[in-house]
């Protein structure tokens, strides 16, 4: 099994252009050896350079990622022991949808991990289905949940039929992705004319992010290869057909432990982390956090790109 702590060590050695408008003399925001945050000077798109080879990249997201023991800079502590957690989170942002479709329909996650949300969506009686790159976290979600319409792989991979999904959903996802538009462009053939696409990623120009700066805890080098403003992030849905209906940072927040809590502000300052220490002693007490450093999409596909 592949360390977490081998995966931060990794040397990325590929720079690239701008994702969205080829540009290629983009201005450092500020550096993090061996990485650096650079902005686009033609578009704005926010990004990391350089790049993980693309098979470290897909390797890190296996079985690593989820038990890492430097959950600060890539991956989670312990993603399988939090899960009731996620269950809460995605309980509240599964109404995004329910109060657009109140009737069930079939539902899409992409990125689904172990399941959580298509498991909140089954409880109210949806069809769901799922696309996972790691076979560790797919086997967890039918052991967890009962959850047998998985797809270890890409969406790009999937034989799923066109046009029959109500919903399809990228929780923390699109950022992660190098190239995110042929992905997103699937969905949109997957999805029904008045189908929901939902995609939810983090927000470099929210006033969190900018107070914090360079400790932003979003700011993960091998993970988060693009950080999207709203600006940005409505480019490229366009670019795959889409036009947003709603960008909100509300349902943005999570339920996070107090473990989590004393991990996350040790990025702003270790000082902090050892300041807050004492919240260990109440380390699975729970709460709802909302930064507004999120966005919460909800798009539609174009009209006129229905038949595309």
């Amino acid at each position: 099994m592949r360390r977490s702590a081998d995966v931060v060590s990794a040397r990325p050695t590929r720079e690239v252009p701008c994702y969205l408008c080829g540009r290629d003399d983009p201005r450092t925001m500020f550096r993090q050896p061996p990485y650096r945050v650079v902005r686009c000077q033609g578009c704005g798109l926010v990004y990391t350079l350089p790049r993980l080879d693309p098979e470290q990249i897909e390797a890190m997201y296996q079985t690593a990622y989820w038990h890492s023991e430097e959950a600060r800079e890539f991956g989670y502590t312990d993603y399988l022991n939090d899960r009731e957690l996620y269950l809460a989170t995605y309980r509240m942002r599964r109404e995004v949808i329910r109060s657009r479709k109140p009737e069930p329909g079939r539902v899409l996650d992409v990125g689904s991990a172990a399941g959580c949300f298509l498991a909140t969506m089954a409880e109210i009686g949806w069809d769901c289905h799922g696309v996972e790159l790691s076979t560790y976290m797919s086997d967890k979600s039918r052991e967890l949940f009962g959850l047998d319409q998985i797809v270890c792989g890409s969406i790009l991979d999937t034989d799923l039929p066109l046009g029959s999904f109500d919903a399809i959903t990228f929780w923390d996802v699109v950022e992660h992705l190098e190239d995110p538009i042929p992905h997103l462009r699937m969905a949109h053939r997957l999805l029904k004319p008045d189908g929901l696409l939902i995609v939810e990623t983090q927000n470099v120009e929210s006033w969190f992010a900018k107070l914090l700066g360079r400790r932003w805890h979003h700011y993960k080098m091998a993970e988060h290869l693009y950080h999207f403003g709203p600006e940005t992030a409505a480019k490229l849905l366009d670019r795959a057909g889409f036009v947003v209906e709603q960008n909100s940072p509300r349902r943005g927040g999570k339920q996070v432990s107090m473990n989590f809590l004393v991990e996350r502000v040790g990025k702003i300052h270790p000082l902090l982390s050892v300041l807050a220490s004492p919240l260990h002693l109440v380390g699975r007490f729970a709460l709802y956090v909302n930064l507004f450093d999120e966005m919460l999409i909800v798009a539609r596909k174009r009209p006129e790109s229905w038949e595309s």
